[in-house]
């Protein structure tokens, strides 16, 4: 019997910054490309869905009043099944906005303070100035050990509560706040981080780390993906790494 994956869009006609739709064109073809369907449901600002019936969840990035505009639409039920999809397993990939969105809230530079979702233990606080910048982090071991190129371009410094563990480390960049050497969040199945780009195309090892992980908690069993000529994808990642690593990148 073959395997099917079925992947929740949240919100994509408002978290779409910096081409963040790719990765789900890029987890859809790598899928796609080793015989496994891939039902793809988007679900929008007033949209009515029962979230328990996906394997995994993408929520991409957006401007700070884009964030504000999801909240009523999060207080109306959505925000509940999103937090018993996280502490039931499954598996989400949030990318920078959406990142925050999983945390208990946002506190603007001035003072303002948005409560978000409290899926995670975790908060924002907004800084003066942007981080911005082509960067590197290596993820830890309980998320695949490679080393991920991405794209950084936030003024929220965000600050993990003790014992929830980062999805990597800097290497070069700033990462979740610029202070302290992390990067992103990993919690149960949660995969939080502020790299656009997209992320996935060009981390190719982090892609099948994430929809082996959804493959997994769907089936109740180890998932071994098929290896794929990944040649292209791991040069366009050694070469962003290298220009990174360098400080030649523009």
């Amino acid at each position: 019997m073959s395997k099917v994956l079925k992947i929740c869009h949240l919100y994509p006609e408002v978290l779409n910054l910096y081409g963040d739709r790719g990765n789900i064109l890029c987890m859809k073809k790598r899928l796609e490309w080793r015989g496994i369907d891939v039902d793809i449901v988007e679900c929008r600002l007033g949209d009515k869905l029962d979230l328990s019936e996906f394997d995994l969840f993408f929520i991409g990035g957006g401007q700070d009043f884009e964030q504000e505009v999801l909240l009523n639409d999060l207080k109306s039920g959505k925000g509940n099944e999103i937090k018993k999809a996280v502490e039931d397993g499954k598996t989400f990939l949030c990318i920078c906005g959406g990142y925050q969105m999983m945390g208990h809230y946002y506190e603007t530079h001035e003072g303002v303070r948005c409560e978000f979702l409290g899926a995670v233990d975790f908060h924002t606080i907004g800084g003066k100035d942007r981080m911005i910048d082509n960067y590197a982090f290596e993820l830890g071991e309980e998320s695949g050990g490679s080393i991920v190129v991405g794209y950084e371009n936030h003024s929220g410094r965000t600050y993990l509560a003790d014992g929830i563990k980062p999805l990597g480390k800097i290497i070069k960049g700033c990462g979740n706040n610029g202070e302290d050497m992390t990067e992103g969040v990993r919690y149960n199945n949660v995969f939080g981080t502020y790299s656009h780009g997209p992320v996935l195309p060009k981390n190719p090892k982090l892609c099948d780390f994430i929809l082996s992980t959804a493959l997994e908690r769907r089936y109740g069993e180890k998932i071994d993906l098929e290896l794929l000529p990944d040649a292209l994808e791991m040069q366009a990642h050694d070469s962003v790494y290298d220009k990174i690593i360098s400080g030649t990148i523009k």
